[in-house]
């Protein structure tokens, strides 16, 4: 598979882990925790609603990649990848979503 931004933002995000945080946003955010990092990603999450619910499409899309950034970094933080995103999903095709949500053991 072609390397792609995500996979470039997801390479930068490993490299800062152990980074001085006072010299990188995203070492500083290693450096806080998980909690930090999924309370920034929850964040995000609602920033892109608020922007989803306003007249211009257009307010999506930075918000979209900070939710992204934020969420590769919770990947990062949990020793996961965009791969392991990308192996859920392929498990999932040709599954209708009731039928794989049902199929979940329950949170």
């Amino acid at each position: 598979m072609a390397e792609d931004s995500l996979d470039r933002l997801a390479a930068v995000i490993a490299a800062r882990r152990g980074a001085d945080p006072e010299s990188s946003y995203t070492a500083s955010l290693f450096a806080s925790g998980r909690a930090r990092i999924a309370q920034k990603l929850g964040e995000e999450a609602i920033e892109t609603v608020i922007a989803a619910c306003g007249r211009d499409d257009a307010a999506i899309v930075p918000e979209a990649a900070d939710l992204l950034y934020h969420l590769i970094v919770l990947l990062a933080d949990a020793g996961l990848s965009l791969d392991d995103v990308r192996a859920e999903l392929t498990q999932r095709e040709g599954q209708s979503g009731h039928d794989e949500k049902a199929a979940r053991s329950t949170i």
